[in-house]
């Protein structure tokens, strides 16, 4: 015998519970416009204020900014960065002919006269590093009487550069360095006042005028314009 539950009525079908009331579908579509509406509005209402919180920089703020030194000595570091970074593209990209500064920002000295021409590179504080100022092998590396810790860089064809009165030594003797190798830091030990590199050149263990001699091989020392590839 097939069980066939009982139909209840409509009215008893909701006892003992609260039936919620259904509103009208011409009522459901007029919520739903008033919504649309509203929605629309906020929007609207939105748009402006964030326009009108965009803040106006004022003239007195800007040049604020431009007087404070904090803010100042940050962009003065980045153009720092800025150009070491061109300087490090150009290094990148240079041959083996080429010639680069040791320093850069120093303050040019020269020194010892005729007798003993050189050039001191100051106005740096101590630990700076300093590089080879072109490609070649280092004979020297390590304390070295009046001129403290030294390198000696031996470039071929008689051509060696010394870089004195280093705080530390970076390179030892036989390495094979390149224009811009880093090969020691800036200090003031030996006969030394203050920190700076005291840089000679040297042919065939004649002592030559650095500014003269470099010159003709792409460095200006007095302009501080290196020619990576050579004159």
């Amino acid at each position: 015998m097939t069980y066939r539950p009982e139909l209840l009525k409509e009215s008893e079908r909701y006892r003992g519970r609260r039936r919620a009331p259904v509103p009208s579908r011409r009522r459901y579509a007029a919520v739903l416009a008033t919504a649309a509406v509203g929605a629309g509005a906020v929007a609207l209402g939105t748009g402006a204020a964030i326009d009108d919180a965009k803040p106006d920089v004022a003239a007195g703020e800007v040049a604020a900014y431009a007087q404070s030194p904090e803010l100042s000595a940050r962009a003065d570091a980045a153009e720092r960065a800025n150009r070491a970074d061109e300087r490090a593209s150009t290094l990148a990209a240079s041959t083996a002919d080429g010639w680069v500064l040791p320093l850069h920002e120093y303050e040019l000295r020269t020194s010892h006269g005729d007798s003993r021409p050189g050039i001191d590179l100051t106005g740096l504080p101590e630990g700076t590093p300093f590089a080879a100022v072109h490609a070649g092998t280092v004979v020297q590396a390590g304390w070295n009487g009046a001129f403290g810790y030294s390198v000696i860089v031996d470039h071929g064809d008689g051509v060696q550069t010394v870089y004195a009165h280093a705080s530390k030594v970076l390179v030892k003797v036989g390495k094979q360095v390149e224009a811009g190798t880093e090969i020691g830091l800036l200090g003031n030990s030996g006969l030394s006042r203050s920190p700076h590199l005291h840089l000679e050149v040297h042919v065939d263990g004649a002592v030559q005028n650095p500014l003269t001699w470099f010159q003709k091989h792409g460095l200006d020392f007095d302009l501080e314009i290196e020619s990576p590839y050579g004159a």
